[in-house]
């Protein structure tokens, strides 16, 4: 990510532990100096004074969390801090048990203390797949959507100011966006072309060529954004009936208007972007085709504050923006019937109503559990990235949600489900950093 050079210092989605008040740890988090070299400071603030300097490899513990700073005990005796991607948790690359039940940071979005035997619910592939629609639960979601201009008026009041940050693939998705033919009008011109051809005798050979150019026929953007809109409310029917919306309004209101505001960030601010918290322990967000976005209570219980929420969405927002879960479901699609699915001469009218109805009465909202290739997985968080420093947050706010899922161990129960459609977390943060050197 050149274009953001130091101030994307992250990218990475979901997770963190469990606990509510402010963050601060429950016990000393063991951890190593990360950098070459680290300066200490008195005060979480870089014009305060230097009391210290730490070598890479230095084992260190690290007492509080103060925004995106640590508070590290010094072999002193004293205490000190440290920038959050200047050390990694000492247990991100081991199985850490105790790190299950023992909240180490604490949320400050959270409604009490939640425990890993009451919360999790145990959402995976088969529930989504079986799941039945929630009509009533898409309804209270959609009800607390916000327009772009009700949260850009809510950044003001936060005084989140919005910077013109140039980036590669949002230039690429506006050339692709153009005005194109639909699938019905390139096959009524391939129609066209057949029957000259037979007029001319065109023969076998033609023939064959004319079948093959049949199947190869794409869809038009139009095409493309009218079945990703028609899947995004079915799908998240289907999520709702496996963990319903959270009975919590103040949430749902907040996770709208900050989703809502980094979503105005991305080269799709016109989708129907609609957010949600959905009443399930475990730590994930799910991202639906065509702006729906869903994250677990687990998840948004352990978030500190609004960047730290913001770095969740703007990493699903990412998966919306690339087509990511739309592009798995149109390759099933594909692979099923030996070519793109939606024949307009068939069925001219409601094309893509249908498509995503058979779809999700097939597969339910089983894909929102479907692992996508790391590259997607990358590019999601080079886009979160950009979509905060849009958004005025400091894009480090990754970092932060980072470590604190390495805090939990490599395999927590409660983060089961994203650990296994996730690129490991040393691999993203590793990423990170060499982004951050460029």
């Amino acid at each position: 990510m050149k274009l953001i050079s130091k101030r994307i210092g992250v990218a990475i989605l979901p997770a963190l532990l469990l606990t509510a008040g402010a963050i601060a740890m429950a016990a000393e988090m063991p951890a190593v100096v990360h950098k070459p070299s680290v300066e200490v400071r008195s005060a979480p603030d870089f014009k305060a004074g230097k009391i210290a300097v730490l070598q890479r490899n230095a084992a260190v513990k690290i007492v509080d969390q103060n925004g995106l700073w640590y508070r590290l005990q010094l072999a002193d005796g004293g205490s000190g801090y440290v920038r959050i991607n200047e050390v990694r948790v000492a247990s991100a690359g081991a199985e850490t048990p105790a790190a299950n039940s023992q909240a180490l940071f604490g949320g400050n979005s959270g409604q009490g203390r939640s425990t890993e035997t009451a919360s999790v619910r145990g959402i995976n592939e088969t529930t989504l797949r079986t799941a039945r629609n929630d009509a009533a639960g898409l309804s209270r979601l959609q009800a607390y959507s916000v327009s772009a201009e009700t949260a850009g008026a809510h950044a003001r009041s936060q005084g989140w100011q919005p910077v013109r940050i140039a980036w590669g693939p949002d230039a690429a998705a506006a050339r692709g966006s153009g005005g194109q033919a639909t699938q019905a009008e390139k096959r009524a011109t391939l129609s066209s072309a057949r029957g000259l051809l037979s007029r001319l005798g065109g023969g076998a050979i033609a023939d064959s060529a004319m079948r093959v150019a049949d199947r190869a026929v794409g869809k038009s953007e139009q095409e493309l954004a009218a079945e990703e809109l028609e899947l995004g409310p079915a799908i998240a029917g289907r999520v709702l009936g496996a963990a319903p919306l959270w009975a919590n309004p103040e949430a749902q209101k907040r996770i709208n208007l900050v989703g809502r505001w980094v979503a105005s960030q991305t080269s799709r601010p016109q989708l129907p972007w609609t957010f949600g918290v959905i009443d399930d322990g475990e730590i994930n967000a799910y991202a639906a085709p065509g702006g729906y976005i869903l994250v677990t209570r687990g998840m948004y219980d352990l978030l500190d504050d609004d960047a730290e929420l913001a770095a969740v969405i703007a990493h699903e927002l990412g998966h919306v923006v690339q087509r990511d879960h739309y592009e798995v479901i149109r390759k099933q699609e594909i692979a099923k019937v030996g070519k793109d699915v939606a024949m307009a001469q068939v069925r001219p009218h409601g094309i893509a109503a249908d498509f995503a109805r058979d779809y999700v009465n097939t597969h339910g909202a089983a894909v929102m559990m479907s692992s996508l290739d790391r590259d997607a997985e990358y590019r999601a968080d080079e886009a979160a990235g950009v979509y905060l420093a849009r958004a005025g947050f400091d894009p480090l706010s990754f970092y932060a949600v980072l470590q604190k899922m390495a805090a939990l161990g490599t395999r927590p129960a409660r983060m089961s489900q994203l650990y296994r459609t996730h690129p490991p977390l040393e691999a993203r943060m590793d990423r990170l950093d060499q982004r951050v050197r460029r």
